[in-house]
């Protein structure tokens, strides 16, 4: 099969276009950009300045993706966005680039699920398998792990850090590290336990969400301050994968610091 490019896209001299790829009506695609096998542009697509998109992605009408950082700093620095496989971007979807006070790229990982008019920004970084649904907005420098949630309209604050698994309800605004496993709600967020049903989904085990429940229970507990908490963890469950990551995350020195519960109301049988 042979590339479908159609007639009326504006392809610049000087881009890198797969096998099989597909180019719909009135696509752009700059000069600097590289398409890799079978992805597939509906319509109306943007991608501009360097910019990479992984094998077998699809792009869905009006995404713009490369365009400048919408940051006052940004001084024309030749950054770049790096898009690996088998994602899928909805509708109005906008990607910018890195920045000299970042790393200098956006990277967005495999499997991923950007949905209608949500907005990654400068120096983000994306795991594998990521969900961002309507009209989500990342500011610059986020990162989000893998397997995370974000519901529609959640906003989160530059330099945030998500862990995996976690899941954001909708309408949140997350301006504090939120720890992989955790699910948050909406409005001003708490933590309200872990995300049991969307970790059940993936085959975590009962016993595997009750060692975290037990986790966070010691970690965020007042009786004691986190340092010691940390050490009770690491000690009590010291050959559990997902605690590891759980300590792990939290341990890492944080620009914005973790988000901690108010409140434990989580029901017992979201654990059967």
């Amino acid at each position: 099969m042979t590339n479908n490019l159609h007639p009326s896209a504006v392809i610049e001299q000087g881009a890198s276009i797969g096998k099989n790829v597909k180019i719909g009506p009135f696509c752009v695609i700059g000069k600097d950009v590289t398409l890799e096998d079978n992805v597939d542009l509906k319509s109306h697509v943007v991608i501009v300045n360097k910019v990479t998109i992984g094998a077998g992605t699809k792009i869905y009408p009006f995404a713009s993706i490369g365009s400048e950082p919408q940051d006052l700093k940004y001084q024309g620095e030749q950054s770049e966005i790096i898009i690996g496989q088998h994602n899928v971007i909805r509708e109005h979807v906008t990607i910018n680039p890195g920045t000299a006070s970042g790393k200098m790229k956006t990277v967005i990982g495999d499997r991923c699920l950007i949905m209608v008019g949500a907005h990654i920004a400068h120096d983000c970084v994306i795991g594998d398998n990521v969900i961002l649904a309507n009209n989500a907005t990342l500011g610059g420098h986020v990162t989000i792990e893998n397997y995370a949630i974000l519901g529609g309209l959640v906003a989160v604050h530059q330099f945030v850090r998500i862990g995996e698994h976690a899941m954001i309800g909708g309408t949140s605004g997350v301006k504090y590290d939120v720890p992989p496993f955790a699910m948050i709600i909406a409005h001003e967020p708490q933590i309200a336990g872990i995300n049991a049903v969307g970790l059940k989904r993936y085959a975590f085990s009962k016993a595997d969400l009750l060692t975290l429940k037990e986790s966070y229970d010691i970690l965020f507990s007042e009786d004691y301050n986190m340092t010691k908490a940390i050490s009770i963890v690491r000690e009590k469950f010291p050959n559990n994968s997902a605690v590891k990551k759980l300590v792990d995350f939290i341990s890492t020195e944080s620009i914005r610091g973790v988000r901690k519960p108010e409140h434990h109301n989580e029901r017992s049988n979201a654990y059967s």
